[in-house]
C-alpha cells in the first residue's frame, strides 16, 4: 500500500474505525450486495475477482465497478467509475473488527464523469465517508 502520492495526485481518503461486531458479520456487511446496499448504495456486487457490477449513486446514476481484490474475510477492493479504487480492510480484534476504508485515485487534474474537479469532490466525499462508515457501524451492531 503506497500512500506516497505524486505531485498530481491528491491524498487517499482513509477512514478507520473499530466496529462492535465479529469479522464474519462485518465481512457480510461489506462483501455482499445486500450488506453494501444497507450502509452505502444500492448495487449488484458479487464477491468474485474480476466481477463487473454497478453502484447506483441516486441522482448521479449507475457507476460501473469491477472487483480487483477479494480476500475473505480480510479485504476486498474494486474499481469505482473510471478513476477510483475503494478498498475495505478488516482485522479481527476478538469480538470486534477494525475496519479501514481507503478511497484512492484522486488526481489534481482529474474530474469525475460529471465534470467536477477531483479536488472539490474529494473534500465533499472525505466528509461524506465519515457518515457512511458510521452507518456501517450501526448496521453491524444490529
Amino acid at each position: 500500500m503506497d500512500h506516497n502520492h505524486t505531485a498530481n495526485q491528491l491524498p487517499d481518503i482513509v477512514q478507520t474505525l473499530v466496529l462492535k461486531a465479529p469479522i464474519e458479520k462485518v465481512w457480510n456487511a461489506v462483501a455482499t450486495a445486500e450488506g453494501i446496499g444497507a450502509w452505502f448504495m444500492p448495487n449488484n456486487f458479487e464477491p468474485i475477482l474480476g466481477y463487473e457490477f454497478e453502484i447506483n449513486a441516486g441522482p448521479w446514476g449507475n457507476s460501473p465497478c469491477k472487483v480487483t481484490e477479494i480476500d475473505p474475510p480480510n479485504g476486498l477492493a474494486f474499481m469505482w467509475g473510471k478513476d477510483w479504487t475503494l478498498r475495505f480492510e478488516l482485522v479481527a480484534q476478538g469480538e470486534h473488527t477494525q475496519f479501514t476504508l481507503t478511497h484512492s485515485g484522486w488526481g489534481t487534474e482529474g474530474a469525475t464523469e460529471f465534470g467536477e474537479p477531483h479536488s472539490v469532490v474529494r473534500d465533499r466525499m472525505n466528509g461524506g465517508w465519515v457518515g457512511i462508515v458510521q452507518k456501517l457501524a450501526s448496521y453491524v451492531r444490529e
